[in-house]
């Protein structure tokens, strides 16, 4: 794609300047409690030796990202002291002088480089086969604003506070690595962005078989079939000696230190219960709101014993531990192999049915929405993991393009409840309602000599969010039910979107499963 030409440098950079200034101006805005669980990281590498940093628990909030994220913090830390030292000490706990908001805020929008460039790999990676005329209708313009002004993003980051833009840019990077066939290059910064946030490992099923496929076995058969004899040797212990350089960059000093175990025991911490405080919307959502509605139903009919059910079951609702009282508890093994068997079938395609780059994502998105299904204590802002390579997909073929619209209208809609303070409420429908609004339109005319990108059903079922977002915010809070059932806006929230995700995710397996191999992608 040369279309990123010299016409195209200048509206990226506007796209790009335009959101970094959007940035700054939410610089005042609320933050979570991420705000201060960084500025104890900042203290903790700032001041302690490394045999100290994963052992460090003054703060409630201890260090659980892998090593390669503390020297991050570190690295930052020597920054943060000519802002304001104060907030490097580390019995300052919730510290935030004016000084401090702007240099936690000022480094995210600075790493956030990263993942500029990332999105301007990505776009070159499209293939522009629909010139357009305006270059408001080139699918790499589409692209550009959809990764770049992805609503989830800005307010995960740039208002509850966290560094995920430069993580996903790694991740970006990686895969735009990897289609322009650099594997070495993807494989490394994949292995190092594993080393950043642990949590990429549920995509790393597609990292490996991709790169097993198409860079450790050289050559295929003519009908697309692998020609077991083009096994390289050298490819694979290259690949190899990458990953375990950067394991061993990342980990040795703790290895030495013996103080693996205690390092691994912080970043799967498996003592916390099966769902986060608020509930991500997935299978277990629907899973734990069955269990209420059974139990609900059970006292009604007079089927269930009301002195036996756990009274916080009912009313404190959203509770890290939650009790099952009809249908069986959960464990984390169960939740692993729900996972691993919701995975395979994506990555049986990758490897049977090679469709190159494009069968590549199709994968990890998979491997994302999976885990995001079934995996225990899954956070809601996981859902991203999914929908960012999802918009590489949504710009080159109508039928991905519907799954991207369902996937994320309904996945950022369930990240509202992460801001609930007033302030912040008509700034996130608004840049929710422009997200949503531009990915509709635009995919839409990217589209329109095909057949509408949504049914009927589909519609309506993301229309419903108005009166559900409405409900819960303005008039819940105004009805006798606020002091018995806090929990039910939540709930309703979780639930609602868990269903738009669930068809989402079957919507990408069946429509992966199904696709017939052209012949023209087997001679590839």
């Amino acid at each position: 794609g040369r279309v990123m030409a010299a016409g195209g440098r200048s509206w990226f950079r506007a796209l790009a300047l335009g959101v970094s200034f959007l940035k700054c101006l939410l610089i005042p805005a609320y933050y979570s409690t991420d705000f201060e669980v960084h500025r104890n990281w900042l203290a903790i590498t700032h001041n302690l030796p490394l045999s100290q940093w994963y052992y460090e628990a003054t703060s409630e909030w201890t260090l659980d990202y892998p090593p390669f994220f503390a020297w991050f913090e570190y690295a930052l830390s020597h920054v943060a002291k000519y802002f304001d030292p104060k907030m490097l000490v580390i019995e300052n706990l919730n510290y935030t002088s004016r000084a401090t908001i702007f240099f936690q805020r000022f480094s995210v929008i600075f790493t956030d480089i990263l993942f500029i460039y990332a999105v301007r790999e990505c776009c070159r990676c499209v293939n522009g086969k629909r010139a357009a005329k305006d270059v408001l209708e080139k699918p790499t313009f589409i692209l550009a604003v959809l990764l770049l002004w992805n609503f989830g993003l800005l307010i995960v980051d740039h208002i509850h506070f966290q560094y995920n833009g430069f993580l996903f840019g790694l991740m970006l990077l990686s895969v735009a690595r990897l289609c322009q066939k650099r594997y070495l290059e993807g494989a490394l910064l994949f292995a190092v962005l594993l080393h950043f946030k642990h949590i990429y490992i549920y995509v790393a099923p597609a990292y490996g078989i991709y790169l097993l496929r198409s860079y450790c076995f050289t050559a295929n058969n003519a009908d697309g079939s692998l020609k077991w004899r083009s096994f390289s040797l050298l490819h694979v212990t290259l690949l190899g000696l990458i990953v375990s350089l950067v394991s061993a960059l990342s980990l040795g000093p703790f290895i030495v230190l013996g103080q693996l175990p205690q390092v691994i025991s912080r970043l799967f911490p498996f003592k916390r219960g099966l769902c986060h405080a608020y509930w991500a919307p997935n299978f277990w959502a629907l899973y734990n709101a069955m269990d209420k509605a059974l139990t609900i139903f059970g006292l009604k009919c007079n089927f269930l014993d009301p002195t036996k059910i756990p009274k916080a079951s009912m009313t404190g609702g959203l509770v890290q531990e939650f009790q099952h009282t009809v249908l069986p508890s959960v464990t984390p093994l169960a939740t692993l192999s729900c996972t691993f068997i919701s995975i395979l079938p994506s990555v049986f395609c990758l490897w049977f049915k090679p469709q190159g780059p494009r069968g590549f994502l199709q994968c990890l998105v998979l491997c994302a929405l999976s885990s995001f299904m079934f995996g225990w204590h899954v956070h809601e802002k996981a859902i991203l993991l999914a929908i960012l390579p999802l918009s590489l997909l949504s710009v080159q073929r109508a039928k991905d393009a519907g799954i991207y619209l369902i996937l994320t209208t309904t996945g950022h809609f369930s990240l509202f409840p992460l801001l609930f303070t007033p302030a912040e409420l008509p700034i996130k429908i608004l840049l929710m309602l422009l997200f949503t609004v531009y990915s509709f339109s635009s995919l839409k005319s990217l589209f329109r000599r095909e057949r509408p990108l949504l049914n009927w059903l589909e519609t309506i079922y993301l229309v419903q969010l108005v009166p559900l977002e409405i409900f819960c915010e303005i008039i819940f809070p105004l009805t006798p039910w606020k002091q018995h059932f806090p929990f039910v806006p939540l709930l309703l929230t979780s639930v609602y979107c868990a269903l738009g995700v669930a068809y989402a995710w079957l919507k990408l397996y069946i429509s992966v499963l199904t696709e017939r191999i052209s012949v023209r992608q087997k001679a590839e």
